[in-house]
């Protein structure tokens, strides 16, 4: 047996059901998660690990297709790849955002080292701008 005050799929009278609160003037609408934050954070912890897991899985190709890969590149790419798993782990620091934002940019220099992290860097840099995004409408 079911409770219609507590299961919305109950069948009985619509009037005896709760009426969803509508959002009030001058505060801010709720998202419908449970956590916000936690959402958001995972967000931005999920897309810097998928970074750094591309970068190092990169490495290759781009040494066999993209010729000259240097030394120095290599070890751009994996330091790239460790910063962005250590801002993964600390999105729960308000700094960690600006953080994964720099991680952009340098990524995006390193396209003076080899044009595909160029590449990257762009297809990482927008992937970033959507999750800024995505947490400026879900945390207001």
């Amino acid at each position: 047996m079911t409770d219609p005050e507590r299961d919305p799929r109950a069948t009985g009278d619509p009037a005896d059901r709760p009426v969803p609160e509508e959002p009030v003037a001058g505060q801010p609408r709720r998202s419908g998660l449970r956590n916000p934050e936690r959402a958001v954070r995972g967000l931005g912890a999920g897309t810097l690990s998928l970074e750094a897991l591309v970068l190092l899985l990169a490495i290759q190709p781009i040494r066999v297709v993209g010729g000259d890969l240097s030394g120095a590149a290599i070890g751009a790419v994996v330091a790239l790849a460790v910063a962005a798993v250590v801002v993964a782990g600390m999105m729960r620091r308000p700094w960690a955002w600006h953080a994964g934002t720099v991680l952009q940019g340098l990524l995006m220099l390193g396209g003076l080292l080899h044009w595909s992290l160029l590449g990257l860097g762009i297809i990482f840099a927008l992937v970033w701008a959507y999750a800024l995004h995505v947490r400026r409408v879900i945390l207001g």
